[in-house]
């Protein structure tokens, strides 16, 4: 593995490695055991999307595997001004040993890549979100025990979100069902991914997707850069696309839930229920943090 650009490029097996270093960096954490792994090295964090969870976890993250991490707002970087990806990669690379980069646009992380010199990783684009769902993976083995076997239903846009998750489960031996409205549905190029694979189930129906899941995801109706849809998304998935106690009822029992945040709450999912699953919730949000620096080790320590 020499970049984290999407799911899609991850084997089972450097899922498992990331998931198995996760674990294990968490509980030196947790016991306060020292791992300045990353001694002496510089990540350099660009954002052109706001951000909570992912700055923070990388900053923190980085600092406790005793390196450092810069934080380069998009808006001050010479990139905003015109000057090309490939440029800022080339230079960039003579200045740190990895770049964090939460962004719009896919390409423009698959760009830094090839034209850089050091490891590249996906804070986030609209189509993938892969850190988020290695948080995810870990949350749900950490919870259930296991991956292989599980059903995982999605409830929700067809995201960076729902992308990541069906390629990621299904790449982890879990079955999928995901429930989208017509228009919204995921990505082409995970479409084809998961064509013909019997693990894998779309409809628009979200009671049909969510019967006898192990484990129900949703996400916010409309993400950062869809704010002028949001009326419109309001009332395509209103009534329709909610994580409540009546999809709970057909999910099996004791189904966990997980959301990426931030929840918008009486929305994609209600308070009832994110306030009964937060500790599952809030599980995977501090697995961020974990599940990233296993990225950083594995992309940065050599």
């Amino acid at each position: 593995m020499k970049h984290l650009l999407k799911m899609l490029d991850l084997s089972k097996e450097e899922i498992v490695d990331i998931l198995d270093l996760a674990d294990k960096l968490k509980y030196q954490r947790a016991h306060g055991v020292p791992h300045p792994r990353l001694a002496g090295k510089s990540l350099g964090m660009v954002f052109a999307k706001a951000s909570t969870r992912t700055r923070i976890s990388f900053e923190a993250g980085m600092f406790q595997l005793g390196g450092q991490a810069l934080f380069l707002s998009a808006a001050d970087l010479q990139m905003n001004r015109g000057e090309p990806v490939e440029d800022t990669a080339r230079v960039l690379s003579r200045y740190l040993d990895g770049i964090m980069i939460r962004t719009f646009n896919q390409q423009e992380v698959e760009d830094l890549a090839k034209h850089g010199d050091i490891p590249i990783i996906n804070g986030l684009t609209d189509f993938s979100h892969p850190c988020q769902v290695l948080a995810d993976l870990m949350t749900i083995r950490e919870h259930k025990g296991l991956l292989e076997g599980l059903k995982l239903c999605y409830v929700c846009d067809g995201n960076n979100m729902a992308n990541s998750l069906i390629v990621g489960c299904l790449k982890m031996g879990m079955r999928v069902s995901a429930a989208c409205p017509v228009g919204y549905e995921p990505w082409l190029e995970v479409q084809d991914f998961a064509k013909g694979n019997p693990d894998f189930f779309l409809t628009t129906e979200a009671l049909e997707a969510a019967a006898g899941a192990d484990i129900l995801v949703t996400d916010v109706w409309a993400s950062m850069g869809q704010e002028d849809e949001k009326n419109k998304r309001q009332q395509v998935f209103a009534g329709k696309y909610q994580i409540n106690s009546e999809l709970l009822a057909a999910a099996n029992p004791n189904a966990m839930v997980q959301h990426c945040l931030p929840a918008h709450k009486g929305e994609e999912i209600t308070h009832e229920v994110f306030e009964a699953h937060a500790k599952e919730i809030f599980d995977e949000s501090e697995n961020r943090l974990h599940a990233q620096k296993a990225v950083m080790v594995m992309l940065l320590e050599s």
